[in-house]
Order: structure tokens, then C-alpha cells, then sequence
């Protein structure tokens, strides 16, 4: 088993696809066409994976991770905080499993941004970068800088045949690869890994289509490429970008790993009921399943968390017991099969709520101070950085940000965020412009 780290003390402590098949071997060859839709939409380099849960919507700090009893009731809310296994640490009394896997992973109580609107806050969260739209609405705000997915997959690679840089259940607009291309744009699971008999048929041929035709077709694709690498054809981009995604599909199609690591319905039962039966549970547990074999970077879009009214009824029924099975054992499934110390877990959402509750027993949208969670890939765990003030309106001190968090993951897996890539056009953009790795955790 791998070790789960130390704690803030330094004590080290052990106990942290639109791709369906209609029409795949049609005409043209639909699977390529649909990873190419989805595209659009530090260091030496270490064997560290990424899972990024994302929560769609941005979940309610103050009512979850960084609760303020001695608040008046108007800033407090319903829910009283629990003790967790880490002594000092409080949570909300509704993630008692997630409590007693506190030891796993840390808790940035000082993170904040500068905006509080969708899209344009996701943009920066998923990529590190503040997005254009965040100071003029005309602009559309979504997969201007890659996202962190795509920096990963181009600077790692892929390891054998699986994908690098996978999205489920659908692919968040802001994950894309913009400017660094086709070749890192993630594999989108347009699908929700709970629903009965899922599938990802895409990483294998109908049964109709015989295994020489599928020979036959990838013979093909190599006389075709040979013809693309003529000065004639080499100068079509989008020539050399559909070839990519047929490269990419028949990788996927003939790779028995890649089957073996979507086949979701091989888990154990009392596991996936332990996960739970819902669409993040089991996307949580997919996630596990593809860095088991090999997938570098997984990002979970989970919605809704968009909680503008009853927010405390919508939390204590519908959200936080899903997310405190799915993330408790995701943490606990990873430190028994030894992988917590080679996956790194990030979770947040775009921004949090608004300190005061509103007349809808809601809260609004809240960039200035909110909580995110890291653990394992060899991070400390059990540790509280920062705080937010008294009504959790903004970081009483030592603020972190999207570009510190970028710098952050980037360190652990062993990237140098000071490195510049170039666009198209040649400007030279770094991967993280002013970020700061969180000294704490590292």
C-alpha cells in the first residue's frame, strides 16, 4: 500500500461520450468526427495521475467545508460542523464518511477569485487562466487557454494504449485543448457511468463489423497517411487533424486495455454500492478504474450545485450523500490498491456561495472566498491552509488562487509551469502565468 503522506505537523501518518455507436463504421467514420466535435468544444516528470472532480455549479463552502457556528444565523445556515480523524479539522455534519477519511486530504480555506459568474469562472478554475469574458461579456469564455487535461496529455504523453486525458460523464466546455490542438483534446465519455448497461462501445467494433475489416480499414489509414505526408497534403491542417482522431480511434478499438478500463460493470458490486449509485459515485469510481490503467488526467463534471434556492434542503437530500460516498471511497479505494500516493484528487467548483443566505433559503454566486480540496499524488494530507474570515466573506489570510492551484498540480506531476507553449499565431503563452505552488502541501 502506498503511504498517504504527512500532515501540516510533517508527522508522517498512514490511514487520502457524444460518442455513441450510431453510424460508427458508416460512412466517414464517425468516431474520429466525434473526437474531433469534443476538441473544439516544474520539473522532472513524475508517474503522478490527475483526477479533477468538478462541481458544475459551485458547492457551498460555508455549509460543507469551512462552517462558521459563531456566525450570526443569517451567515451560518442549518448545519452544524462534525469532528473528522484529523484533530482540529471540522466538517459538516452531513460527510461523515468523508470526516473519517480526513487524514487523506487537505483543505484550502483561503482559496479565492475575482469572479462570481458561470463560464467565465470555470474557465479559469479548469485552466488557470482568467478568461476575456470575465471583463467583457461579449466575448465567449470557454476553452481560450488549454485546460489542464490538455497541458498534461501534451507534456506526459500517453502511457501504452488508453487515452492520456479523459472527460465524463460529458465534456465540460472549458476542457478542451484550444490552441495546443487535436492530438491532446481529451476522450469524452458522453455518458453516464450509473445508468443501466452503460457502455463505451466506442473502444470496440460492433459486433457486425468483422475483425478483417477493421484490419483491413486500418491498413487503409496507413496508405493514407503515407499520402498526407506528401508536400501537397501536408499543408491541409484539417487533412492532418482528421487523421489524429482515426489514429486515436482505431488505437482505442484494438487496445484491450482500454476495454478492460471501461468496463465498469467488472467491479465488484458491494464497490460500486459503496461508491453509490448515482452518476458522480459512479464516476468517481470509472475515474479510478482508467488511472488504474494508465489514464493521466480524469475530469469529472458533476452538476448541479448551482443552489440559488433551498440550498440546505437540496445539500442534506440530493448532494452531499452522494458526494461524501463517492469521494470517501474514492480516497479509501485508492489508498487500498496503493495508488493514493500516484493520484493527485482535486476538488472544487467553479466559485462558492454568498456568506449571506438569501430570501429563497439559497445562496448566490461567491468567488471572493471559498474552499478546495487536494489529496494524495504525495501531498500532505490532513492540512488546513489559510482561513476565510469570520462569515467566510473573504480569506482572513495567506490567499490562494486559480493560478495556484494550476502551479500546484503542475508541481506534483512533476511539470514546469514556467514553460511556454506557442500558438498557432507564435505568441508565446506560459503554462501558468504567476502561480505559486502551495508551499503547505508540498
Amino acid at each position: 500500500m502506498g503511504r498517504v503522506g504527512v500532515f501540516c505537523d510533517g508527522i508522517a501518518r498512514r490511514d487520502l461520450l457524444r460518442l455513441g455507436m450510431a453510424g460508427l463504421f458508416g460512412m466517414g467514420l464517425n468516431l474520429p468526427r466525434l473526437l474531433a466535435a469534443s476538441a473544439r468544444g516544474g520539473g522532472e516528470a513524475r508517474d503522478v495521475s490527475l483526477i479533477f472532480v468538478f462541481l458544475h455549479g459551485g458547492m457551498s463552502t460555508i455549509d460543507t467545508f469551512d462552517l462558521k457556528p459563531g456566525a450570526p444565523a443569517e451567515f451560518r445556515g442549518e448545519f452544524k460542523p462534525i469532528a473528522t480523524r484529523v484533530p482540529g479539522i471540522a466538517i459538516c455534519e452531513h460527510l461523515p464518511k468523508l470526516a473519517a477519511e480526513a487524514d487523506k486530504f487537505s483543505l484550502i480555506r483561503s482559496f479565492r477569485h475575482h469572479d462570481s459568474s458561470h463560464g467565465s469562472a470555470d474557465h479559469y478554475m479548469l485552466t488557470g487562466y482568467p478568461s476575456a469574458a470575465g471583463f467583457n461579456p461579449t466575448v465567449r469564455p470557454n476553452n481560450q487557454k488549454p485546460s489542464h487535461g490538455a497541458i498534461i496529455a501534451r507534456k506526459l504523453g500517453p502511457r501504452g494504449s488508453v487515452p492520456p486525458y479523459v472527460c465524463l460523464p460529458k465534456q465540460h466546455p472549458s476542457t478542451g485543448a484550444a490552441y495546443l490542438g487535436a492530438a491532446v483534446a481529451p476522450f469524452v465519455i458522453e455518458a453516464d457511468p450509473n445508468a443501466p448497461g452503460f457502455t463505451v462501445p466506442d473502444v470496440v467494433p460492433p459486433p457486425s463489423i468483422a475483425t478483417s475489416r477493421l484490419d483491413d480499414r486500418q491498413r487503409l489509414l496507413t496508405r493514407i497517411d503515407r499520402y498526407q505526408r506528401t508536400a501537397e497534403v501536408a499543408a491541409n491542417r484539417h487533412a492532418q487533424t482528421v487523421s489524429v482522431f482515426q489514429r486515436k480511434a482505431f488505437d482505442l478499438m484494438s487496445s484491450p486495455t482500454a476495454k478492460m478500463a471501461f468496463d465498469i460493470a467488472a467491479e465488484d458490486d458491494t464497490l460500486r454500492d459503496a461508491y453509490g449509485r448515482n452518476s458522480l459515485g459512479q464516476s468517481c469510481l470509472m475515474a479510478r478504474r482508467l488511472v488504474e490503467a494508465g489514464v493521466r488526467c480524469v475530469t469529472i463534471d458533476h452538476s448541479n450545485w448551482d443552489t440559488h434556492d433551498g440550498n440546505f434542503r437540496t445539500l442534506k437530500d440530493s448532494l452531499l450523500p452522494a458526494f461524501d460516498s463517492a469521494l470517501a471511497t474514492l480516497f479509501r479505494d485508492l489508498h487500498a490498491r496503493g495508488l493514493l500516493e500516484t493520484t493527485l484528487v482535486a476538488v472544487s467548483g467553479e466559485f462558492g456561495r454568498t456568506p449571506r443566505i438569501n430570501k429563497n433559503a439559497g445562496r448566490d454566486h461567491w468567488g471572493p472566498s471559498f474552499t478546495v480540496a487536494l489529496g494524495g499524488g504525495g501531498v500532505r494530507g490532513g492540512c488546513v491552509v489559510g482561513r476565510s474570515d469570520a462569515r467566510a466573506e473573504r480569506p482572513a489570510d495567506d490567499p490562494q488562487g486559480p493560478e495556484d492551484l494550476a502551479a500546484t498540480l503542475y508541481h506534483v506531476l512533476g511539470i514546469d509551469s514556467n514553460e511556454e507553449f506557442h500558438t498557432p499565431e507564435g505568441r508565446p503563452i506560459k503554462i501558468v502565468n504567476n502561480g505559486r505552488v502551495i508551499q503547505q502541501l508540498v
